[in-house]
């Protein structure tokens, strides 16, 4: 039996998260699994009902459960809230509380998608890759960190076990792909990337069957718009990695089509890349499909179940082949559906495999 906790989140959220449970629980049925879904509050629908944005209620379930499916948070309504009030900051810490070090961002280009993005469609084709983030490391935690009047600084400091144990994710990642791994760094610049370096070199040793190629951050950001396919999984630090999974997430032509996944040594989390699109909430306009494929990943990652989650890939693509466009990933001369009849024809094309 698996336990699931579903956090609707704020604005699009509840609306596309609703729709990766329609198709969990048509798995469910069609492989005959126990799988329980608890829902909880989180972000400014929390804020709302109970004064915070995250409860102790709410991250001991997240504690307790399998995993957790998270759809989106924040908007203009919390946006004047004191920083540490705010929805992101909410994310950050349970991000921390569940011990989610590293980040699993997918950029795969889908077939009939190939037209969508800006880069010319034969630079884009076959694109599939993985950028694995260090997540709670480095600048974004580094103390002392602060500002006054003359100046601003921030410390990037990274612990040898930190870099050990997502290097080790990273190569585990690379040997159940194409056997070959990117590490970015700045290494000519910086000490604490040279210490990066190091560390991931000695971890090589354990995975000899896996190339390991170094790369400058400067330059994997030129590489990944210039040519995309020679890129396999990704393996870098917190700041170089939000910034490079988000160029990596653009090329594919819309962030509503993109996953993630945010895994620690005991709990995992899974949702869009995303934001909460308050412009357009409660419309039935949203784009599920990124929603939709983090419940893929979580078969794949949390379940084991890669076989159940090469399902809802194949159904993504047959939807999107069979011409479904949502608003955001659709050309003038397509036809646009809802929120629900996306869903509805994914979940068509599960129950007819």
């Amino acid at each position: 039996m698996f336990k699931i906790v579903s956090i609707p989140g704020d604005g699009i959220g509840p609306e596309v998260v609703a729709s990766a449970i329609r198709v969990i629980n048509t798995l469910a049925r069609q492989h005959g699994l126990e799988i329980t879904i608890e829902e909880h509050l989180f972000g400014g629908a929390s804020y709302d009902v109970h004064g915070e944005m995250l409860t102790q209620e709410t991250l001991e379930a997240c504690r307790k459960c399998d995993a957790v499916l998270l759809g989106a948070v924040g908007g203009p309504k919390w946006e004047n809230l004191p920083h540490e009030k705010k929805p992101e900051a909410a994310l950050l810490g349970i991000r921390k509380e569940l011990g989610l070090f590293a980040n699993f961002r997918p950029a795969k280009v889908y077939d009939a998608l190939v037209n969508a993005s800006s880069l010319k469609p034969e630079i884009l084709a076959g694109t599939d890759f993985m950028v694995i983030r260090e997540l709670t490391g480095g600048i974004y935690f580094g103390e002392p960190r602060g500002y006054d009047d003359t100046r601003g600084w921030n410390t990037m400091v990274y612990e040898h076990y930190e870099v050990e144990r997502i290097a080790r994710l990273a190569f585990d990642a690379a040997m159940k792909r194409k056997k070959q791994l990117v590490s970015i760094d700045k290494a000519n610049v910086l000490e604490s990337s040279q210490f990066w370096r190091n560390i991931v070199h000695e971890v090589h040793k354990d995975f000899p069957e896996v190339e390991l190629i170094d790369m400058y951050v400067d330059n994997a950001a030129m590489q990944i718009v210039r040519d995309p396919k020679q890129f396999d999984v990704i393996v870098t630090k917190n700041l170089f990695g939000d910034i490079l999974s988000d160029i990596s997430g653009m090329i594919t032509g819309s962030l509503g089509m993109l996953p993630s996944a945010s895994i620690g040594s005991s709990h995992a989390l899974y949702e869009p890349i995303h934001g909460s699109a308050p412009d357009i909430a409660g419309q039935n306009k949203a784009n599920p499909i990124a929603t939709i494929a983090s419940a893929a990943m979580m078969f794949e990652h949390s379940f084991c179940m890669k076989n159940v989650a090469d399902e809802i890939y194949s159904a993504i693509e047959k939807t999107l082949a069979s011409g479904f466009r949502t608003a955001d990933i659709a050309n003038p001369e397509d036809t646009i559906v809802s929120t629900t009849e996306m869903t509805d024809a994914i979940v068509a094309n599960l129950e007819a495999s």
